[in-house]
């Protein structure tokens, strides 16, 4: 039996990540040829992998990087069994070592195939498996390219979003900062209300009046104040004659109430926007442009970023939570 050296044994360890026993034993059995105790590694890995493959890994790190130039970001969620391991340094080092390779790739297909020191990011996700004893694997992969990309990640590493600019001014990396901590907070699926489409438009206007009816039902029961129910969910369905009726409606009402009708115009505007508030939730929630904005709600993301001389490209986000 070859002699090893506590040498050989770290020098492995650097190499693998394994723990110092695994690389002793490896090392011992490969009768100290330091290759062939790499290649033993990989297969405890292999043997490890294949009895864990039906695990969930809904655990893991987040990661968002953005390129040098500020015209590409990327976004890899590599994923793990327990929070434990999703919070060791090792693993976080290897997801931030992966979303830097990520941004030099358009597919995960072709980032698996890469080569990471040797071996391909896929042989070194089956190798970790080997080392931290659980599922590894890439679960997210997302890119966005653009005239200016900024990042955030979220603390914890549970949420990163990366957003795309329409250009790149002194203001840019501030703006970009802002909308992806927003969309990383807020959960946007989509840029504008306008990305909606009728029949999904239909479903939620159904459902958003079901739920809301249904509450007002409980609400009833226990005596309390009853929610407005909307007529719709989103502006694409305010049209200029259901505008208008609104409009006729609130004059309607300040008339019944007796207000003088030298002083509607000052009133008419507020009411009106209150009813677009009302009936526009479908598109507080999903659509980035028209959230409120989180650092001043007073503002939408699109106010906000229009008042930076700015649009917005794209986003996209990856979530662990």
């Amino acid at each position: 039996m070859a002699k090893v050296t506590a040498a050989e044994v770290n020098k492995l360890r650097k190499a693998t990540g394994s723990g110092m026993m695994d690389c002793k034993k490896a090392l011992v059995e490969a009768n100290g040829d330091f290759d062939e105790a790499i290649q033993i590694l990989r297969k405890k890995g292999q043997k490890v992998a294949a009895k864990r493959a039906d695990r969930e890994s809904s655990e893991g790190a987040a990661i968002a990087k953005v390129n040098a130039d500020k015209t590409k970001g990327a976004i890899i969620s590599l994923n793990c069994e327990t929070d434990f391991v999703a919070k060791n340094e090792g693993f976080v080092k290897l997801a931030n070592e992966l979303a830097e390779m990520a941004l030099n790739y358009h597919s995960l297909e072709d980032l698996l195939k890469a080569d990471f020191n040797g071996i391909s990011v896929q042989e070194k996700l089956i190798e970790q498996t080997g080392v931290i004893g659980e599922k590894i694997e890439i679960g997210d992969f997302k890119t966005l390219e653009a005239p200016f990309v900024g990042s955030y990640i979220h603390a914890g590493n549970k949420i990163a979003a990366i957003t795309g600019l329409s250009q790149k001014t002194e203001k840019s990396q501030e703006v970009a900062h802002d909308v992806s901590m927003q969309v990383a907070a807020m959960g946007a699926e989509t840029l504008s209300y306008k990305d909606f489409d009728a029949e999904y438009i239909a479903r939620e206007t159904e459902a958003r009046i079901a739920e809301v009816t249904k509450l007002n039902e409980e609400l009833a029961r226990l005596g309390k104040p009853l929610k407005h129910i909307p007529q719709y969910v989103t502006y694409a369905q305010l049209t200029e004659e259901v505008l208008k009726k609104a409009e006729e409606d609130a004059k309607a009402e300040l008339k019944a109430e007796g207000k003088p009708e030298k002083i509607w115009d000052k009133i008419l505007p507020g009411k009106v926007a209150r009813f677009i508030d009302d009936n526009t939730s479908l598109d507080q929630e999903k659509a980035l442009l028209d959230q409120a904005f989180i650092k001043d709600d007073k503002k939408k993301v699109s106010e906000y970023v229009a008042a930076n001389g700015l649009e917005i490209t794209g986003f996209e986000r990856v979530s662990l939570a």
